[in-house]
């Protein structure tokens, strides 16, 4: 909360860059406030500070000013490596964020060693003159442990693998008491019919199975069968506390901080093959043009006839394997019948103006080491999209019914693009020579689309899709319905995924409440407070759980490339800037070539152009454009990899 002391004097929030400057954004100012890394006074990344103004002539592009005092200091610990000399001892940071090493005393090492990964309590914070101090309070992993790195960078967003007592307690009971009698009786049967779940070969966690029947009218009968993990999770309950407080599981390559514990993520919420679960489903009558003329919400237990993976699917329907035709003879059928509808689903939604950012996904593949021994592209199949395709269409009819209902909810919120991205994005594209139809002021997602379906297959497609992707606004949730742009759609929310999403969580809760009451009164007024509690910490969470997993990709990234020093490779430039150019290999590993070391000649960089243009030669590296690049170094802490230009290799 902002405070006017004077009028240059303000008080507001302190966002720091790793490389040592900040923001502080102050309440009734529509610009941060921008501080330069020598005006901090000690004040660390979210720390609430007062800062003083300089006068207007001062300021570059941006508001400026110095902080004065540091009102409230967010941080309490520090995760990072230590670092050991004789007498002392001190702490990199693993987030960036915290630029300044903290320095341990030798009686407070607690039996750190130089290159652990440890967690460092704050006993006094830094001033203008002297750095941070701490004492180790935990040692995360000993250096050169495999995975050693991630946890640490995990930890250092705030999240543990390990659950409280309280709630790891409540997650063991429930395991142990298993599905009841009474249970069952209370539910619709499903378990003789014929429902199997289709996800990824190491998954663990199973929240959704699919079934389908073509009934006498030529209609579909979709169902799609989550898992009911609100039975288990009680309100206000350790485990449901502690699930709304993580919001979020959060996947880091080969780690998985879950956001409930594996007694039930991975046990008796998770739909295996063959068990008796608990689920929460949904069947919708669909016509073959892929109209949804009927749907039906209710509990149910099923039984999964069995775990099926993605390749194995898509070989099916892509080559007809005969292997896999022989091994799912007796789903075969069913397997054909939803991809027939899938594809149905996804030509509409294209037609719609939905869109499909097929970026490139980074497979990274660690060994026992845990080392990245392989970085390849995400194959997205026939069955992954498959699935896609039945989980949207679930999501949108859920959301539309109880958006009629009205009452409370949790919605997924995609807002259209703002004026001043639109009109930048514009210019980007003109530079391309691809014109985007429609006003800026109100771009419709069919615009939108038309240019994603205009590049595909070139190879300007991944830069594209990207400059688009970061045009658009972040997605939230909301208790307010106000659409999802980039589906296109007027309803969406988060229903298929409780036992990795809490909004996901809470909407199953309002089903229930819904089914069992049917009292919408008594929902609205049971549900306001918590629906928008769920909304806001899951937004919050979701934020922090993208940058991490971003953090752990480019950590990994760079220490594959750490292995190819010197090595030639070809790329797209993905990125212009003042500074260089950065040029995208085919595995989505990016990297800058800093624009002192294109020595040829002296560059300008022109904005409108998003392009450098040599003033002598008139050479031009543009966005899009074709790279041939030797990796030059690799600032593995800070998470940097430099590339030159072919030829242009240091001498």
């Amino acid at each position: 909360m902002a405070r006017k002391k004077k009028k240059h004097v303000l008080a507001g929030t302190l966002v720091k860059h790793r490389k040592g400057f900040g923001f502080v954004s102050c309440e009734g100012w529509d610009q941060d406030i921008f501080i330069a890394s020598d005006s901090m006074k000690g004040a660390m990344d979210g720390d609430e500070v007062e800062v003083d103004l300089l006068p207007e002539y001062l300021w570059q592009k941006s508001p400026e000013a110095i902080v004065t005092k540091v009102l409230r200091r967010k941080t309490a610990e520090v995760v990072g490596t230590f670092k050991r000399s004789k007498k002392f001892g001190f702490v990199v940071p693993e987030n960036g964020k915290y630029r300044e090493d903290v320095f341990v005393k030798k009686k407070d090492f607690s039996g750190a060693r130089s290159g652990d990964k440890v967690v460092v309590q704050i006993t006094r914070y830094p001033d203008k003159h002297n750095s941070a101090e701490g004492r180790v309070t935990e040692i995360i992993s000993r250096a050169g442990q495999p995975g050693g790195d991630i946890k640490a960078l995990a930890r250092s967003y705030g999240m543990r693998e390990t659950f409280p007592s309280r709630a790891a307690a409540e997650a063991k009971a429930v395991q142990k008491q298993g599905i009841r009698d009474a249970d069952i009786k209370a539910r619709r049967d499903l378990r003789e019919k014929t429902i199997f779940t289709i996800d990824g070969a190491d998954s663990k966690d199973f929240d959704d199975a699919v079934s389908i029947e073509r009934l006498e009218n030529g209609n579909y009968l979709l169902g799609v069968h989550i898992a009911d993990v609100a039975h288990y999770v009680k309100e206000d309950a350790p485990l449901d506390k502690e699930a709304l407080k993580r919001g979020t599981s959060v996947y880091l390559i080969d780690q998985v901080i879950p956001m409930l514990p594996k007694a039930l993520s991975n046990g008796i919420c998770s739909l295996n093959p063959h068990e008796d679960r608990l689920a929460l489903s949904i069947d919708m009558e669909v016509t073959p043009d892929g109209t949804i003329v009927n749907h039906e919400i209710y509990e149910s237990v099923i039984k999964s006839k069995e775990r099926l993976v993605y390749d194995d699917v898509s070989d099916l329907l892509e080559k007809n394997d005969q292997k896999m035709a022989n091994r799912y003879a007796h789903i075969k059928e069913d397997l054909f019948l939803m991809n027939d509808l899938a594809v149905t689903l996804r030509k509409n939604r294209y037609a719609r103006g939905s869109l499909d950012f097929d970026l490139d996904e980074a497979d990274i593949m660690l060994d026992e080491k845990g080392i990245p021994s392989s970085i390849g592209i995400v194959q997205r199949r026939s069955a992954n999209k498959l699935i896609e395709e039945f989980m949207l269409l679930a999501n949108e009819t859920v959301a539309e019914h109880f958006y009629w209902m009205e009452i409370p909810f949790v919605y997924r919120v995609h807002e259209k693009p703002a004026l001043d991205k639109m009109e930048q994005l514009k210019v980007f594209l003109r530079s391309l020579g691809i014109t985007i139809r429609g006003n800026a002021e109100s771009i419709h997602p069919k615009a939108v689309s038309a240019v994603l379906e205009q590049v595909r297959g070139q190879t300007t497609e991944n830069v594209v899709n990207s400059v688009i992707l970061r045009s658009m606004q972040k997605a939230f949730y909301s208790t307010a319905c106000e659409g999802h742009f980039g589906l296109a759609l007027k309803y969406y929310c988060h229903f298929t995924s409780p036992i990795r999403r809490y909004p996901d969580l809470m909407i199953h809760r309002i089903i229930k409440a819904w089914l069992h009451d049917g009292s919408t009164g008594k929902i609205a007024k049971h549900f306001r407070k918590r629906a928008t509690e769920a909304a806001e910490q899951s937004s919050a969470m979701e934020r922090q759980a993208v940058n991490a997993e971003r953090e752990v990709e480019k950590l990994k990234k760079a220490e594959y490339m750490s292995y190819h020093v010197g090595e030639a490779f070809a790329g797209i430039i993905s990125g212009v800037t003042s500074f260089g150019i950065y040029v995208q290999l085919e595995n989505t590993i990016e990297g800058l070539v800093r624009i002192h070391d294109l020595r040829d000649d002296y560059y300008d960089y022109v904005e409108e152009k998003y392009a450098l243009i040599g003033r002598r030669t008139g050479k031009t590296y543009k966005l899009g454009d074709e790279a041939a690049i030797v990796v030059d170094y690799v600032d593995l802490e800070r998470r940097e990899i430099n590339f030159l230009i072919a030829g242009r290799q240091r001498g």
